[in-house]
């Protein structure tokens, strides 16, 4: 089986490093990373092809590109939102999602994207290492050099801050107010 991957390597994937390489240029802004990362999506989609050759050769490609550079963007210590709405635009052939569901979470993260830029910097901050990068309160108030109190109340401020954001683009129903009202009688505890 390996003379056959050797193969589809030589005859299939080589011919799209070139593509491969712009690609990274264009949606990885560290550019002395570039001929490591395609060395690694090479070797991954190597390795992948010794267990089955993929039909779609271009579509593994972009899938393996894809999945790696959003696992270093989760290994960084903090994330611009715009890396994460970079690898939204990303017009990769996939057998994953259809238009609609596509279309549907790329909406979703614009507007997530918006609430979040609704907040407060320091509530905001706060609330992407706690909720999206998944710190302790006790990690973020060390990483931002805050107390632990300080932390807990941005937090309660920044998810009513953001269902108070999604309630007036019609998200979330009205009726869910006693959550507002439990975050906001935390915020008068602290």
């Amino acid at each position: 089986m390996s003379k056959d991957v050797d193969d589809w390597f030589l005859r299939n994937v080589l011919p799209l490093e070139a593509e491969l390489e712009r690609f990274l240029y264009r949606h990885w802004h560290q550019t002395h990373e570039i001929s490591d990362l395609r060395q690694e999506i090479l070797t991954r989609l190597y390795k992948s092809a010794l267990t089955q050759i993929p039909q779609n050769t271009r579509a593994m490609l972009y899938r393996v590109a894809r999945n790696l550079l959003i696992d270093k963007i989760r290994r960084q210590k903090i994330v611009s939102m715009e890396s994460v709405m970079d690898y939204e635009r990303l017009d990769v052939l996939t057998d994953d999602a259809g238009p609609y569901e596509t279309t549907s979470s790329r909406q979703e993260l614009r507007l997530m994207q918006e609430a979040l830029d609704s907040l407060p910097e320091r509530t905001r901050n706060i609330v992407l290492l706690r909720r999206v990068h998944g710190l302790s309160q006790r990690e973020t108030a060390k990483e931002l050099k805050i107390s632990e109190p300080t932390v807990e109340r941005h937090i309660a401020n920044g998810i009513r801050q953001l269902k108070d954001y999604f309630r007036t683009k019609g998200v979330v129903r009205a009726d869910k107010d006693t959550d507002v009202s439990q975050a906001r009688q935390n915020d008068t505890r602290s």
